[in-house]
């Protein structure tokens, strides 16, 4: 059942929230590539994908039009699109006097602060800046020189043990706990062909890079992985060129990929390959939460 909260409609019906939003979020997909691509992988997979407790979505209408959405897989931290101080104040508000209990947020930069600041006030949390991210965007393709000996190939189902034990290496050195069982995420990206190996000369994997379904013409690059004792040697920027060629190849309008902006090298590596930066998001956690009077 929906429940109206001012200008807020919250929702656990994932076809109801893209009844209503989805010609939002495609109006801008690069912004919005991530409820694009998650509420497509909920679609297609089911509820559950992310884990067991049920999707929760909600919509800002004004004057019959939508101006903002708010999605969360729980355990996992609530999405927002952008959002002017004054209506995260009001979001905030009303999830804090529902008892919301958020581990924190994604979003635009200034969004995450303001919804984070507000959060504090009504509950009492402490907001802690996780990470500051970049969201860029492919331009001119340029593969980098020299280009490692070897070459591509898509993962299937033989390498289904190889792709689990590079999830939680990957998941280990980006310092983000998953909640996804890594052999779920293996065999959800081999039914979609979306990782991509580099491998040397004599058919060892050295590096991966994947990406997601396309959704609203837009493919984003995730999950570029090359073991510590294989890096610097162009495994990694060889693997995000192909997948991104092959994005281009298969019809997609817009590439594009998060980088957390505390690592120079990895930012530096994907404006050579040519993407370009669109804007500056940022994650927050919340600790500590408090019921309101």
């Amino acid at each position: 059942m929906d429940t109206d909260t001012g200008h807020w409609r919250l929702t656990h019906d994932l076809d109801g929230f893209l009844t209503r939003a989805g010609a939002f979020l495609q109006a801008q997909p690069a912004l919005h590539t991530v409820p694009l691509t998650v509420t497509d992988n909920l679609r297609r997979r089911g509820p559950h994908i992310y884990g067991d407790s049920v999707p929760e979505f909600g919509v800002l209408e004004r004057d019959g039009l939508v101006r903002a959405t708010v999605f969360r897989t729980p355990p996992h931290r609530m999405n927002l699109t952008a959002l002017t101080a004054e209506e995260a104040e009001a979001l905030a508000a009303r999830l804090a006097a529902l008892g919301h209990r958020l581990p924190g947020v994604h979003a635009d930069r200034d969004t995450a602060a303001a919804f984070s600041e507000a959060w504090q006030r009504h509950t009492g949390a402490a907001a802690t800046l996780r990470q500051r991210q970049r969201l860029y965007r492919l331009g001119t393709l340029t593969v980098p020189r020299p280009v490692p000996p070897g070459g591509p190939r898509i993962a299937v189902e033989a390498d289904r043990d190889q792709l689990c034990r590079w999830h939680d290496e990957f998941v280990a050195a980006v310092g983000e706990g998953s909640f996804r069982d890594a052999a779920a995420w293996a065999d959800a990206r081999i039914a979609d062909g979306g990782i991509t190996f580099w491998e040397t000369p004599d058919g060892t994997p050295v590096a991966m890079a994947g990406t997601t379904p396309e959704i609203a013409g837009q493919v984003r690059v995730a999950s570029v992985y090359t073991p510590p004792h294989l890096r610097g040697r162009g495994y990694a920027g060889a693997a995000t060129a192909e997948v991104s060629r092959a994005a281009l190849a298969s019809g997609a309008q817009e590439v594009l990929l998060f980088t957390d902006l505390s690592n120079p090298t990895s930012n530096g590596l994907y404006q050579r390959i040519g993407y370009l930066p669109v804007a500056d998001f940022a994650v927050y956690d919340f600790t500590g939460w408090s019921a309101p009077a």
